[in-house]
């Protein structure tokens, strides 16, 4: 088994992984930065150690990731979510120097991390794609040759993309031959390749998501799905378990596509197989994700599995924990993504100190988040400071119960996006359980909310420009 883990990452993350090896009786090893030094994950750590100033270059350097695990004595790193957690180098590293790399083996994460190598996989096994290009585009002439033979719209793509990066969509020749080259930039700054292919857009279609676990001894089990359709320029914003959207056969259906997926690859560890499912209910393969997921959570409230315990026991060489047999849901899940933006203001980061901080609770209630009170949330990183995960037997108690929680949670001093998730509840289509991957560009209204400053704040004020006008 192992006896002691670092994690490369920072944040919820890297607090939630401490929780798992805590209740498993392995030592947890924390990074910072210098921006991260007051940092919730180096606080609840067993032991912390500092990455330098650069608040970026730290966890990203994969040597110096693996040369401080090997001097603190760790014998498996786990990399989180985002950084370096599909970089194929740093699992290779890992191996070398003799460290278990909490996830798949680098040859299947580079695999699938090369998008037409991934749809080459999937045609194989037999799982449906996407119409597009058979490999990578030569060039802009190419590009429009093909997106005429197969219609617009379409979507170019960093082949060695990800995170909802390096995708533009084109409805004509002229956005085509306009975005081109920024699809080339981005996955060029993101991705450090230049090769981008081509798939036909499907319009508005559900995106839905299916967790997958898998070991060394060949056993591969599915734990259901996710609907992950609300999101804003490719970025998720409100995910759910299992999808209220999918008729049972259409569940078992692309749980049975997940687990031909990850077979015909020979996954090894946890991941998650995407698709898209269009106006009549057909799955198309999108992207297979070889690390652990921002929204596990939801998956984990309706099943009872712990997702990361069980990527450590994989990686240690043990055996699922569960049979698919052994795999049951519950009722429903919902994570809300709390990030530090200004929806009104076009979603723009806010980043500062948090001056007063509020979790909620009560029955089927989670909060993953790395903030508190006086705690400053630095710009160098993602604008998400916590995930609020609520969980209900049925779709009506959750949409209930998730109104309350989020009117519980208090994140103040900073601009959070509860609100705008408070109008999505009380949004039609959302208590309808009808949304697609459209739902936010077509309710632009969810922005209208009025913003009343708490009475408490009010009163703060008043106070201390009594206590400044006389002198205090």
């Amino acid at each position: 088994m192992i006896h002691k883990l670092l994690i490369a990452n920072r944040g919820e993350i890297a607090v939630r992984i401490i929780r798992a090896c805590a209740e498993m009786g392995i030592t947890s090893v924390a990074v910072y930065t210098d921006a991260d030094r007051h940092g919730l994950h180096v606080k609840k750590a067993d032991e912390s150690y500092s990455l330098g100033p650069d608040s970026l270059a730290g966890y990203l350097n994969i040597h110096r990731l693996v040369n401080v695990a090997r001097g603190a004595g760790c014998d498996a790193i786990h990399p989180g979510y985002g950084f370096l957690s599909e970089n194929p180098q740093f699992a290779q590293n890992c191996a070398r120097r003799g460290i278990r790399f909490i996830g798949p083996e680098a040859e299947i994460i580079r695999r699938m991390g090369d998008k037409i190598a991934a749809r080459e996989a999937m045609i194989a096994a037999g799982v449906p794609v996407v119409p597009g290009s058979e490999g990578n585009l030569k060039d802009v002439d190419e590009a429009a040759v093909l997106a005429e033979k197969i219609g617009y719209p379409v979507m170019l793509k960093a082949t060695n993309g990800g995170g909802g990066r390096g995708i533009r969509r084109c409805d004509d020749e002229a956005a085509l031959r306009h975005n081109y080259e920024r699809v080339r930039s981005e996955a060029t700054k993101a991705f450090g390749s230049t090769e981008i292919f081509m798939e036909k857009a499907i319009v508005n279609p559900r995106h839905i998501e299916v967790q997958i676990l898998a070991d060394r001894h060949g056993n591969v089990i599915h734990l259901f799905e996710r609907d992950c359709s609300i999101q804003r320029r490719h970025q998720k914003l409100v995910e759910i378990a299992p999808s209220p959207q999918l008729s049972e056969a259409q569940r078992r259906e692309v749980g049975e596509l997940a687990v031909r997926a990850a077979r015909a690859v020979n996954y090894e560890n946890a991941g998650t197989v995407e698709f898209l499912m269009d106006a009549d209910g057909r799955f198309y393969f999108m992207e297979m994700n070889t690390r652990l997921q921002v929204e596990h959570p939801v998956t984990e409230m309706i099943t009872g599995v712990d997702i990361v315990q069980e990527q450590i026991r994989v990686a240690a060489g043990l055996p699922l924990t569960y049979t698919q047999d052994q795999i049951t849901r519950r009722g429903f899940a919902v994570e809300f993504r709390i990030n530090a933006e200004d929806p009104k203001n076009d979603f723009l980061p806010s980043f500062g100190r948090i001056t007063r901080y509020f979790a909620p609770g009560g029955p089927g209630v989670r909060t993953d988040g790395a903030i508190y009170t006086g705690y400053h949330i630095p710009p160098h990183y993602d604008s998400m400071c916590a995930k609020l995960v609520v969980w209900a037997m049925d779709w009506d108690s959750l949409i209930r119960r998730a109104r309350r929680a989020l009117g519980d949670m208090g994140v103040y001093g900073v601009k959070t996006t509860i609100p705008y998730h408070l109008e999505i509840l009380n949004s039609e289509a959302f208590r309808q359980g009808s949304f697609d991957t459209g739902y936010v560009d077509a309710h632009p209204e969810l922005t209208d909310y009025s913003v009343r400053r708490p009475t408490r704040e009010l009163a703060a004020v008043i106070a201390a420009a009594i206590t400044a006008h006389k002198g205090l």
